[in-house]
């Protein structure tokens, strides 16, 4: 019995670790697919056409980019900020505790490129692993979220994103973050 026991407690302890280290490293995995997918593609509608370009490709296909994302992966996958520029990219109560999390860590030196969080949390009785990515603010980021823009970008933001928050940035801030979640 004792040997029994001490054996089930081992076995419990070691797989939690083991199975939200694999998760984490799905999820990265995923967000740097995302990511570049998103990246490449948004750079090449800023080669074509500019910011102006750029901010139709992030109305109209960004969302399409991370559906697609899911829907091969069989995870949620979007992206959220402290200041967005959809509506339909609010951060929910705990990405936005992560958002401020790391904000504060920024704060206190941290890299933002190297930011991350994962836990698991239970939502209606279920398990579901949650991890997000911070995303820094680029030099060509600035283009359409800085606190001041071309005319042009002005014009466009208004038309596309009423709402807008997502402004006033500057290089190496955190833009937002990747938040990908996925039930266990």
């Amino acid at each position: 019995m004792y040997k029994k026991l001490t054996i089930t407690l081992f076995a419990a302890i070691i797989s939690l670790p083991v199975l939200a280290s694999d998760d984490v490293t799905e999820a990265r995995a995923l967000i740097k697919q995302f990511g570049s997918t998103l990246k490449g593609q948004l750079v090449g509608a800023m080669k074509e056409g500019g910011p102006v370009k750029a901010l139709k490709f992030c109305n109209v296909r960004a969302p399409g980019i991370a559906s697609d994302t899911a829907a091969s992966s069989g995870w949620e996958v979007g992206r959220t900020s402290l200041k967005i520029r959809s509506k339909e990219n609010a951060p929910d109560a705990w990405e936005l505790g992560v958002l401020e999390q790391f904000e504060s860590k920024k704060a206190s030196g941290a890299d933002p490129a190297k930011l991350d969080f994962s836990e698991v949390v239970e939502s209606n009785g279920k398990k579901i692993f949650r991890y997000m990515k911070a995303i820094p603010t680029e030099k060509a980021c600035l283009k359409c979220h800085a606190a001041k823009v071309s005319p042009e970008v002005e014009a466009e933001l208004k038309e596309l994103y009423p709402d807008d928050k997502a402004r006033g940035f500057k290089e190496g801030d955190i833009r937002g973050a990747f938040s990908l979640s996925k039930p266990l």
